[in-house]
């Protein structure tokens, strides 16, 4: 938990006397107690907590979220080593001692939320005493409260028990908390959200990019739903639905942002933002999403970059055919979705590959985009609403949200009927209208569905390794331990317990 201590340091320091370093704080270093002085240093301060984002959604938020779970799998390439951290997500097969994981991706998605929570400590811790408008102190301080909740709202559904920082850590000492229990977790995101939301602006009138009192309340919502608390998911969903601030995009393919247009469109209720170029706000992740190897051809084909290099390793974040069938007959989303490539260099006779395309868009310089990444849209606004109200037993309310969604897709009217029936066609509605975008194994997860989905899906795997992207190789078959730890959450980073004496 060294990540906990985020403290400004730029040393600039110029010291006179021996005595001077010892007691007093050097005027020209920046630190916790010298830097919050100014509105403008609080907007930094907050601006910085979001940047973590951008690591956590280019790589570990997909890899827990999506690779394991039933819509993706790797492309196994059997001339490449040391890919266990990623093949032990998607085989669910992540090791475990007692109660902790070396699993690299495990610990980068700890480490990363962790960060953004220390950040926002900073400013809450410090915020206050310092005078400048209202207005701009309660959107900064909405920002924070925001984005702390939602970071334990990832790490609580990742590991359950949690240490809850709620303030600024100074060193180890400070850092290794006891683990608190989910319910007081909970109890603390839903304090935070119900705290940020008056403090935000609307999406009219806030910085793009920023977080908004939509986005405060969507999240919030998702909270409740997850406790199944669905009259309070109602009633902080109602207002978003309300507000004219958002709408559906008139076709699902111009709901996502494209590498330099479209961001933070209508149907945007938050996204995280990336920027192509080489002042480091740039993603990658489309080119961990696809099978490799790939020649620079191929990847001129997908990218138009000046500078196409070819791609080794193994691929990643591949469709699997278990998502490719969940579509129904002329659901629209399926083409803008995924699309078949072929891939040379793939051993055997079937060259044809899904990856996917909903993200997809051209860029200028090679593993350097800008296509933001979409963590709420309206369209799950909807869909969130509709478990709510058919979970309080007003079905037919919820089948006509879900049936906003079907219509853009092209679908005829869902014909579910009854409580249970509707129940099933959200959950299956939210797969394929969300899919790639890290809900799908907190879907299977929070409805109590592990065993139903998982054990068949990994079954399935075993039964038929080439249908599921394993070459034609003798040998090139599933592990021996894939499919053998099928735990509601992931171990605690074996990393952090050398710190911690709690886990």
């Amino acid at each position: 938990m060294k990540k906990y201590s985020i403290i400004f340091l730029i040393l600039l320091m110029t010291f006179t006397s021996c005595e001077d370093f010892l007691t007093v704080i050097p005027e020209t270093q920046l630190s916790s107690a010298t830097f919050f002085k100014t509105e403008n240093d609080f907007i930094q301060a907050v601006n910085g907590a979001y940047a973590p984002l951008r690591g956590y959604y280019n790589g570990p938020a997909w890899l827990l979220g999506e690779l394991h779970s039933d819509n993706t799998f790797y492309l196994r390439n059997v001339l490449f080593g040391a890919v266990e951290n990623a093949e032990n997500l998607a085989d669910f097969s992540v090791p475990i001692s007692n109660g902790t994981t070396p699993n690299g991706n495990v610990l980068s998605a700890w480490r990363t939320l962790y960060l953004v929570i220390s950040r926002c400590n900073q400013v809450l811790a410090t915020i206050d005493p310092v005078e400048f408008t209202a207005d701009s102190k309660n959107n900064i301080k909405g920002q924070a409260l925001f984005l702390r909740a939602f970071s334990y709202f990832h790490l609580v559904r990742y590991f359950g028990k949690v240490p809850l920082h709620l303030t600024p850590v100074a060193g180890r000492d400070g850092s290794g908390l006891p683990l608190s229990e989910e319910a007081a977790v909970f109890d603390q995101i839903i304090k935070d959200l119900t705290a940020a939301v008056p403090l935000l602006p609307q999406k009219s009138t806030q910085l793009p990019g920023r977080v908004t009192q939509g986005a405060a309340r969507t999240l919030l919502a998702d909270v409740f739903i997850y406790r199944k608390r669905w009259s309070d998911a109602e009633q902080a969903l109602a207002p978003v639905i309300s507000s004219g601030q958002y709408s559906l995009m008139p076709s699902y393919a111009l709901a996502f942002p494209k590498n330099s247009t479209n961001k933070n469109n209508a149907e945007s209720v938050f996204e995280v933002q990336f920027r192509e170029g080489a002042d480091g706000l740039q993603g990658n992740f489309l080119y961990q999403h696809l099978p490799y190897p790939l020649t620079v051809a191929e990847v001129k084909t997908l990218f138009n970059t000046t500078n196409p290099q070819p791609l080794d390793g193994q691929g990643n974040n591949i469709p699997t055919p278990d998502i490719i069938a969940a579509y129904e007959a002329g659901d629209l989303r399926k083409d803008v979705s995924i699309m078949n490539i072929t891939v040379s260099g793939r051993p055997g006779n079937n060259k044809i590959t899904p990856i996917i395309k909903k993200f997809q868009d051209t860029h200028a310089q090679h593993q350097n985009h800008g296509i933001n990444w979409p963590v709420y849209r309206y369209a799950e606004v909807l869909l969130l609403m509709a478990e709510a109200l058919n979970e309080q037993g007003k079905s037919g309310d919820a089948v006509g949200l879900l049936n906003r969604v079907r219509s853009r897709a092209g679908l005829a009217a869902s014909t579910a009927a009854g409580q249970a029936q509707v129940r099933e066609a959200i959950f299956k509605e939210r797969r394929v209208e969300l899919a790639f975008e890290n809900k799908r194994w907190f879907d299977i997860m929070r409805t109590g569905r592990i065993q139903e989905i998982i054990i068949p899906y990994g079954q399935r795997i075993v039964a038929n390794p080439l249908n599921y992207y394993f070459p034609p190789i003798p040998g090139a078959v599933p592990r021996n331990n894939v499919f053998t730890n099928l735990e509601k959450f992931f171990p605690y980073p074996a990393a952090e317990s050398e710190i911690s004496p709690y886990f």
